[in-house]
């Protein structure tokens, strides 16, 4: 499968540098212009896509995609990473509010999060379904998936097989990240095992 995971355009909170995790964000202007400009960062044959049911997402599949005439099916696994009680505050704003679970660098632990919030191994675990999922349903094709920038993150390292830049690598929104995902006979295997191991943080 040959995947194009592309981040939406730029929301008021990515313009100020807030959590936005689960919150149903529109696009501003400026992310507008980027889902504009994104079509030409794909190919012109695509054979599906795939979008996260956040409104960002949504918006942005459908500028990208306006002339196409292709589906848009949602699939819920590949929404945001949920930050909890973080949700909508800058990092200062959430040190100040929660000092304790800030000390703690609680969204960068394995296994905790946040209050009301997803822990990255959680995450991990239901991309790893949702990326399962698309190999099984479009393992010879070329897909689009329209979702956000931690789950970029999270599908680079299962496909690599390498977290030890996940805090450091970074997708900007209106970018595209493309990977081939070589499949074999049995394709609903589990991607390489996450979580168990020693992790870099």
């Amino acid at each position: 499968m040959q995947l194009y995971v592309v981040r939406h355009g730029e929301t008021q909170a990515n313009a100020e540098g807030r959590y936005q995790g689960s919150l149903d964000i529109d696009l501003n202007e400026r992310g507008v212009l980027q889902a504009r400009e994104l079509r030409e960062k794909l190919p012109a044959q695509i054979d599906a896509v795939i979008v996260s049911p956040l409104r960002r997402a949504q918006q942005t599949a459908a500028i990208v995609f306006a002339d196409d005439g292709l589906q848009l099916p949602t699939l819920d696994v590949f929404r945001e990473r949920g930050v909890g009680v973080f949700e909508g505050l800058t990092q200062a704003e959430a040190a100040q509010r929660y000092p304790d679970l800030w000390a703690q660098n609680i969204t960068r632990q394995w296994e905790r999060a946040p209050t009301d919030g997803e822990s990255i191994s959680q995450f991990v675990e239901r991309i790893r379904g949702g990326l399962n999922q698309l190999l099984v349903n479009h393992g010879q094709q070329v897909v689009v998936l329209v979702a956000h920038g931690v789950v970029a993150k999270a599908i680079r390292a299962l496909v690599r097989d390498d977290f030890s830049d996940f805090f450091a690598w970074q997708l900007r929104n209106g970018e595209v990240l493309s990977l081939n995902i070589a499949t074999e006979p049995n394709v609903a295997r589990e991607l390489a095992p996450v979580g168990v191991r020693s992790a870099p943080w």
